[in-house]
């Protein structure tokens, strides 16, 4: 068997896991299963990506060693590699990608599948463009407020959370609470937790551990339909939005300058 095929059923078992399990979890028929862990079929790539979330392995850990080997067996305290999938236009620039509340849900099992991302819309910030990779979320519930729901969070992506800072917001994935946009303290506990907590006193802070987090996008703006004193953006005069905009744009071109 090869070191892929061997690694898949090894981390199967140790999972206590059957194979039709297995399948179930990542999407695939059960003969499939049978047919990676007998070495006769080679995972593609996005059903490698699903096996290594499942497992919490690097998909390098999961080619390249071999698992079940004991001199191998350091491989668990290792740092995992967090993999994102992320989605391009013609020119090859990144997408971002909108999660609206109604696909949060369905977020949780196909963030890392590639042909789920490109079921979701996509939109462009020019001058965001080249300075990181972003996603969008929309907000459900008010325990943000005064940011209500609807308002889209539009997040930078991290790779570990030990980018994380103390008091800032971040949207996160998390295994057991799918995805929540809360304010970070990471001073407050120990045993490799932090503590997530709402702008809205009314919910109570909670702790998650780092290894639960699959994804961490820093808050890096929000777009909210709701207008700064009530106001009605049908009465907004067009040349005022315009002159809006290219201000927008000169102080873009400033921030590039310096």
């Amino acid at each position: 068997m090869s070191i892929v095929s061997n690694n898949i059923k090894f981390l199967r078992k140790k999972e206590h896991l059957t194979q039709e399990q297995l399948a179930h979890k990542i999407g695939i028929k059960r003969s499939l299963v049978g047919a990676y862990e007998e070495g006769r079929a080679d995972p593609r790539l996005n059903n490698l990506l699903k096996i290594s979330v499942l497992f919490k392995v690097s998909v390098d850990t999961l080619i390249s060693r071999d698992l079940s080997s004991n001199m191998d067996n350091d491989w668990e305290n290792e740092v995992k590699t967090r993999i994102l999938s992320i989605t391009v236009d013609k020119e090859g620039e990144e997408n971002i990608e909108l999660i609206p509340q109604k696909a949060s849900a369905g977020y949780l099992n196909g963030y890392a599948d590639p042909e789920y991302l490109e079921e979701l819309p996509k939109f462009k910030l020019p001058f965001l463009q080249g300075t990181g990779t972003f996603r969008a979320f929309e907000l459900t519930g008010d325990s943000m407020l005064p940011l209500e729901q609807g308002t889209i969070i539009i997040g930078k992506y991290l790779e570990s959370v030990r980018e994380l800072k103390d008091n800032r917001t971040y949207v996160l994935l998390t295994s057991s609470e799918g995805i929540v946009y809360k304010r970070v303290r990471t001073s407050r506990l120990s045993d490799g937790k932090i503590l997530l907590t709402s702008d809205n006193k009314n919910y109570t802070p909670y702790p998650v551990a780092g290894e639960d987090i699959l994804e961490i996008w820093e808050a890096v703006m929000y777009i909210s339909k709701n207008f700064p004193g009530g106001g009605n953006p049908e009465k907004t005069d067009i040349e005022e939005l315009k002159n809006m905009v290219l201000g927008l744009q000169q102080e873009v071109i400033k921030l590039k300058k310096t």
